[in-house]
């Protein structure tokens, strides 16, 4: 339990950049954000501690501005996804600076499409925001994903942390748009919309069924000029379909909206649908225990990177690994067979690790 303010102000660790960023963040510096991602996102060991000492700080910081002011203190982390061509960057435009034309502090985790030869981002999602990333009020981070489904980063985590102890009070998680494999992103929101063009037609079927049950909302964009009367097709068919799916929360029916980001038409209506969707899962508990949840998939997210890392760094299992891939690679093992294999070397690594101690 927190007892004074000196808690807060006071700074646990005594090293110098951990420090200084710790104060930037504080201070609401964009710099200090931007350095604040990139400590996170590294795989350098002493930066990792580093990186480490700062999240604990900040959730410190987290932790006691909630026990003085509760739920209020929480930011709305809003998860976007959506096929290729739903217009995600021009709706993610246009409803940020409806934001902060609002008063509101917007970060937006815009997860990139990666090089598979550089691992940098091919789409480049400031280029394509070019009026909210002019706003002072609003931050943008393009992150590649770097061949993560979903195309949700190991850090996009952090990165949401720090955003908010930066001062943003609404964080938009953009993401690549590929279907079921987005379900990572529900783990770190509170809403989470799903944006569709009008006239996908058959060509969403295979996405419908999948990301729908996941999604608190539905927007169907580009409702505007001669595609006004494809977009009503649209929001009907949607409304016709979540007849028979389930819900998440007994409390929420998913609705469908129909807006325009180029004309900036619906987008009031649908900023009242997020905060009706705010209050009925505050009142419920809902929104609590969904923080609390997320907290849960961001430790096993942790846990299995560290595990696979840990796998495949093990002493004396470089050379096997090699082999194995090898006959893999040559038909000479099925990947199930192989994966078995390793599995069981690297449990008999650790038994004879055992005896010597």
């Amino acid at each position: 339990m927190w007892s004074c303010e000196a808690e807060r102000v006071n700074i646990r660790t005594g090293d110098p950049l951990v420090q200084r960023l710790l104060k930037g963040l504080r201070a609401g510096h964009r710099a200090s954000l931007a350095e604040s991602i990139t400590l996170v996102e590294t795989s350098h060991p002493k930066k990792k501690l580093q990186a480490r000492q700062l999240l604990t700080e900040v959730l410190q910081d987290a932790k006691y501005t909630y026990y003085l002011y509760g739920t209020k203190s929480l930011s709305l982390r809003l998860g976007l996804s959506g096929p290729p061509g739903a217009g995600k960057s021009t709706f993610i435009e246009r409803l940020g600076k409806f934001y902060t034309a609002k008063g509101h502090k917007v970060a937006v985790l815009a997860v990139d499409p990666s090089s598979a030869t550089t691992g940098g981002s091919l789409l480049g999602d400031k280029t394509r925001m070019p009026e909210l990333s002019r706003d002072m009020n609003a931050y943008i981070r393009p992150s590649p994903s770097r061949g993560h489904l979903g195309g949700v980063t190991r850090s996009t985590n952090e990165a949401i942390v720090l955003c908010e102890a930066a001062g943003f009070d609404i964080i938009i998680v953009e993401t690549i748009g590929v279907g079921q494999s987005e379900f990572s992103v529900v783990d770190m929101v509170d809403l989470f919309a799903l944006i569709i063009p009008p006239g996908g037609g058959d060509e969403l079927q295979g996405l419908k069924r999948g990301i729908m049950e996941m999604s608190d909302l539905i927007v169907v964009n580009k409702s505007d000029g001669d595609l006004i009367p494809a977009a009503r097709r649209m929001q009907y068919e949607y409304i016709s379909a979540l007849k028979y799916i389930r819900s998440k929360s007994k409390h929420w029916s998913i609705p469908v909206k129909r807006i325009s980001s180029l004309t900036g038409e619906g987008i009031d209506e649908l900023w009242d649908l997020m905060q009706k969707y705010r209050k009925i899962m505050e009142d419920c508990g809902k929104f609590v225990s969904c923080r609390r949840s997320q907290r849960r998939a961001w430790l096993w997210t942790h846990l299995k990177d560290s595990l696979v890392s840990t796998f495949i760094n093990s002493s004396g299992l470089k050379e096997k690994i090699d082999q194995i891939e090898q006959e893999v690679m040559d038909g000479v093992l099925s990947p199930g067979d192989a994966a078995d294999i390793l599995l069981q070397e690297h449990i008999d690594v650790l038994k004879q690790k055992d005896r010597k101690i």
